[in-house]
């Protein structure tokens, strides 16, 4: 079926369509969205940097208006498919990617399988860094419950929706009529099964995956930026702490009163955030503010009340 989604514009990749956004002139920067999702996560962003940079956006396979692909929609597959989608864009250098939630998964799964393509990085509330989950996402690891839970119905859509956001106004109707067309698709629910299969089981997210992918991505020691909103509600500001020590060379922010993705919630200050990191090559700065304690000490569940940088406070 067609989904009414914002315009954008297509790309073949292997044979497959591709959609996207493509804008700006300058160095590149890639926007790559969470499960479930599509690019249009990213528009207000998009447009805060495409000024001076050239910005690629794309819904990774199966989600929005990209085709699925044949095999299993997995961390390597989709990373796989954004290296193909950055050669049809002629995106042959380092790039700077931004990825949230899963998509931040996907950015360091490609830093990791081709360092070359990759500048730097910027993680906001990034899947990898801890079991927790919402236990939305983690039923959908139980068939039954699956496939009862991914049923288009638009009470499920509003939920998840608010779910993501801590100010209601975010939660619109064209949001949720975006996500109730893009779950009606005939393969939403297939790839959404087998991503949640290949990351993590009813328990969480798979620990094997995220220890293998963090050291390889700690070893490049590439320019990275966490970020992560303290009132996330799909993968919790715990996972901020952690993501410091396993990425020591990172800098890192912690927004208050902002949910999943800051890049909706809080756009003129990640725009900062990323502005002050792109220059800082190849130096990067590690922020000097210390969260000890390891991931199950409850003080990491008081992180709203330790600042990591001023901005967006």
């Amino acid at each position: 079926m067609t989904v009414a989604l914002p315009p954008a514009d297509e790309c073949t990749v292997a044979g497959r369509r591709m959609r996207c956004r493509i804008s700006g002139d300058g160095p590149p920067v890639v926007l790559l969205h969470g499960i479930g999702r599509t690019l249009d996560d990213f528009t207000a962003l998009h447009a805060a940097l495409d000024r001076d940079h050239r910005v690629l956006a794309v819904d990774l396979p199966g989600h929005g208006g990209s085709a699925p692909l044949d095999g299993p929609h997995t961390l390597p597959a989709l990373a796989g498919a954004v290296a193909g989608f950055l050669d049809a864009a002629g995106v042959t250098g380092p790039a700077h990617l931004v990825g949230n939630s899963l998509g931040g998964a996907v950015a360091m799964r490609l830093a990791a399988d081709a360092p070359h393509r990759v500048a730097d990085l910027a993680l906001l509330n990034s899947a990898g860094f801890g079991r927790e989950v919402t236990v939305a996402l983690r039923l959908l690891a139980v068939p039954p419950l699956a496939r009862l839970l991914l049923r288009p119905h638009p009470a499920i859509a509003r939920r998840t929706e608010r779910a993501i956001f801590v100010d209601p106004a975010h939660v619109t109707d064209e949001r949720i009529a975006t996500a109730l067309a893009v779950a009606r698709q005939p393969h939403a629910a297939r790839v959404m099964r087998e991503l949640v299969r290949d990351l993590g089981t009813w328990r969480g997210v798979r620990p094997r995956w995220r220890a293998e992918l963090l050291d390889a991505v700690a070893a490049l020691e590439l320019p990275t930026l966490l970020v992560w909103g303290d009132r996330d509600l799909i993968l919790p500001a715990t996972h901020l702490a952690y993501a410091r020590t396993r990425l020591p060379h990172a800098r890192a922010h912690l927004f208050r009163d902002t949910g999943h993705m800051p890049q909706i919630e809080r756009t003129p200050e990640v725009e900062t955030l990323l502005r002050a990191l792109w220059p800082t090559h190849p130096h990067p700065q590690r922020v000097d503010h210390e969260v000890s304690g390891d991931n199950s000490d409850p003080k990491r569940r008081q992180l709203h009340d330790q600042p990591l940088l001023s901005i967006g406070d």
